[in-house]
């Protein structure tokens, strides 16, 4: 969570607020108010909206309001006025903005997919979401943080040029997509369908060496029809690699179904709730 937020922050403050990308979310708000409002920067325009709607959210969602945003929104404010103080960015890092705008948006994926993968948001448009959510007609918190980050590109054209706006609109559809292939990465297991006669064998290394569970059934062969056991475990990389091995070395003549799932929910994986 903290890694997420760290990385967040980094995208943020060093390829984002330099180049005026207003790419949706509190920071991209951020962007369009501080060349509007002399005097102030992106920085600081996002760390008074943070703790504003980290208030807002306290007071009208109350104890739905996670622990762990309130911590990533603190966390986040810390990290921007740190590095404000001490880093002080007065120009962009390189003279490629599009290279730039690809590196942040891949920051931004990665953090937002850490913070996710553990039921954690770094706060700020997630508050706007839910108060639309509890207050309108928009029943999907989704297609309220959407409508958001819209309005907040959709901005760029207007307040800067056609190229920063174009810049923004095409890191916003970035971020989605790298968001969604990161996460998929991040919650990715194997999933093993094994027909065997050793199943008490592999049953034994799944429970011992590997430290999962499986779930057993009874069959027979459909041309033999000799007697067999259906084994059925989820495993991540590392262990399926081992389990595999493991069959082949010691059970050859078993047969394997092995297939990638993004979302195994339950015990031992992601929490139902």
């Amino acid at each position: 969570m903290t890694l997420g937020i760290f990385i967040t922050a980094v995208g943020v403050y060093f390829l984002k607020f330099p180049n005026n990308f207003s790419t949706g979310g509190v920071t991209g708000i951020s962007v369009i108010l501080a060349h509007l409002i002399p005097g102030i920067s992106a920085t600081g325009v996002a760390n008074l909206l943070n703790l504003v709607l980290l208030a807002v959210g306290l007071i009208v969602i109350g104890r739905d309001f996670g622990v762990k945003t309130i911590y990533c929104t603190l966390l986040l404010t810390a990290l921007l006025f740190l590095f404000e103080r001490f880093i002080p960015m007065t120009q962009p890092l390189t003279d490629q903005p599009f290279m730039e705008l690809m590196f942040s948006m891949v920051l931004f994926a990665v953090g937002a997919a850490l913070l996710f993968n553990v039921g954690a948001s770094s706060g700020g448009t997630d508050v706007i979401a839910m108060v639309l959510k509890k207050y309108t007609r928009i029943y999907s918190i989704g297609t309220a943080l959407l409508m958001v980050d819209i309005a907040a590109t959709a901005a760029a054209f207007f307040v800067f040029d056609i190229k920063t706006g174009l810049f923004s609109l095409f890191g916003l559809i970035t971020w989605g997509a790298l968001l969604q292939v990161t996460l998929n990465a991040l919650r990715q297991q194997r999933y093993f369908h094994i027909i065997t006669t050793d199943a008490e064998l592999i049953r034994q290394f799944i429970i011992s060496h590997i430290g999962r569970s499986a779930t057993l059934f009874d069959g027979h062969g459909a041309f033999t029809g000799e007697e067999r056991s259906l084994i059925m475990t989820v495993v991540n990389s590392k262990q399926a690699v081992e389990l595999r091995s493991f069959i082949m070395e010691n059970s050859p003549n078993s047969f394997m179904l092995v297939t990638n799932t993004n979302d195994v929910v339950g015990k031992g994986f992601r929490s139902m709730m």
